[in-house]
């Protein structure tokens, strides 16, 4: 059953239980009122029988010493014959309790007789063919004679009035019910609206619309809770985004790794067939041989940057102190060979806080596409300086440079902008994929700016530690 129908059904019931029991008081309440009042009015009766009959006893002749029997009789008969349209009926009997007068209709019960005593009257209830009647009893003293005076009065109009009462209550309760179950029904679809929309929401997504959101319609608990689910909507959609980015790099990753195995791999297989299968003259055979040589080395360099990058991505580093102004000189040597370009160092002395061998790692990739993106002659910048935040390296080039949409993409492993030129210089666009994930250990990101044309700057910087950010306090 739907929540709207639980609610509607559940105020149903609860009003229909709080007009019941309010109706079922209320109109007992009316009754029991005027019953009491007939008893009253009944026993009031009573006592004006009472005193009109001892008064009529006085003024029979006083033939006899004590009150005849006949003298009761016709008392009675005057007694009851007074009271007509009234609906009066009587009882008179002597001091044994057996009747002397009796109304036609009056009742055969002896029970309130037996209980009547000389200083109380008594009253019951009784029913008879549908009729209720409120029967009375009293003591009467008359000429030495202690005799006993019922009455009985029809009440039946009030239990008409009570049956009546709860047949109108509950026409009136079973309308406004009907009218109520309409209201709540129209309150309870509002009321249960931004639950529909949340169901909504949450189906579409179910079926994969991510960029589905619920619209909030109120500001009350179920409003937050639109909000609420919005909100995890929106870092839902941002992380199937991620998965799926992620998902497609890795499959950009096995295509480009396939291909890049492809290439060399052809080459390696068809220098070395024709080597096995032809006899060549020394030129043909040294440059067959140096093509399986490349090739080979492109492929063991591939395969080494590959692990680094897994082990990066599963090892903790263990950093130390070193002199900035040692790692530049590294660079110095391991470039000095170069003789296309030419490198330029500048840097402030300083202490980092590295794993060294890593952080050369980075520097030497940096250093490496920077001159491979650079012309004969071109200059490459290497520089170092301190910064509140850290310790800056930072290469430049004044080569060829990257196109802005391409720049995101180039620290994706195989990724190259340019392939060919990338591959002419033994390259597989696994360098800069390397760096990110070394630099990740060391709570650094790398930074690329760069202009077609112009060259490109990349930058990283490496931030202070508590053992550093003391020395430098005592330096200055």
């Amino acid at each position: 059953m739907k929540f709207l129908y639980k609610i509607l059904l559940w105020t149903i019931i609860i009003m229909a239980a709080a007009f019941g029991l309010s109706g079922y008081f209320f109109v007992n309440f009316v009754f029991e009122t005027a019953l009491e009042r007939e008893v009253e009015q009944a026993l009031d009766d009573s006592n004006i029988l009472q005193f009109a009959f001892e008064t009529a006893a006085l003024n029979v002749p006083a033939k006899y010493d004590v009150l005849q029997d006949i003298a009761v009789q016709q008392i009675g008969a005057k007694l009851e014959g007074g009271g007509q349209g009234s609906g009066r009926l009587l009882r008179l009997s002597d001091e044994e309790k057996k009747p002397l007068y009796v109304s036609e209709e009056f009742t055969e019960d002896m029970t309130l007789l037996q209980s009547i005593t000389e200083n109380s009257g008594s009253w019951q209830l009784i029913c008879r063919e549908e009729h209720y009647y409120i029967q009375t009893g009293i003591m009467v003293n008359a000429l030495d004679r202690n005799l006993y005076l019922e009455t009985m009065k029809d009440v039946t109009e009030i239990f008409t009035e009570r049956a009546m009462g709860f047949s109108v209550y509950r026409k009136v309760t079973l309308a406004m019910l009907a009218a109520s179950a309409v209201v709540m029904f129209f309150i309870c679809t509002w009321l249960t609206k931004p639950i529909r929309l949340l169901t909504r929401a949450t189906r579409k997504m179910a079926e994969g619309d991510y960029s589905y959101r619920a619209r909030q319609v109120s500001s009350d608990e179920l409003g937050q809770l639109t909000q609420d689910f919005n909100s995890m909507a929106n870092v839902l959609e941002g992380t199937i985004g991620e998965l799926q980015e992620e998902v497609r790099a890795r499959e950009d990753f096995i295509a480009a790794f396939a291909h890049e195995l492809k290439t060399p791999l052809t080459a390696i297989i068809g220098y070395a067939d024709l080597l096995r299968s032809r006899r060549l003259d020394e030129e043909k055979h040294f440059l067959s041989s140096n093509y399986i040589y490349t090739e080979g080395k492109r492929l063991e360099s591939m395969s080494f940057r590959l692990l680094d990058i897994i082990v990066t991505k599963r090892e903790q580093i263990e950093p130390q102190p070193v002199e900035a102004e040692k790692i530049f000189r590294y660079l110095e040597d391991m470039f000095a060979g170069n003789t296309e370009q030419t490198m330029k160092t500048s840097f402030d002395k300083g202490i980092v806080y590295a794993e060294v061998n890593l952080i050369k790692s980075v520097l030497l990739n940096l250093v490496d596409n920077a001159f491979k993106a650079s012309g004969p002659g071109d200059v490459v910048e290497v520089s170092g300086r301190r910064l509140e935040e850290g310790y800056e390296f930072q290469v430049k080039d004044y080569g060829v440079g990257i196109p802005e949409e391409e720049v995101k993409r180039v620290t994706e492993a195989f990724y190259m902008v340019d392939k060919s030129r990338s591959r002419s210089k033994n390259g597989a666009g696994l360098g800069l994929a390397l760096c990110v994930e070394i630099l990740r250990l060391h709570d650094s990101e790398l930074k690329i700016e760069s202009k077609v044309g112009e060259g490109t700057c990349m930058s990283f910087v490496l931030p202070w530690r508590k053992e550093e950010q003391c020395n430098e306090e005592k330096e200055n």
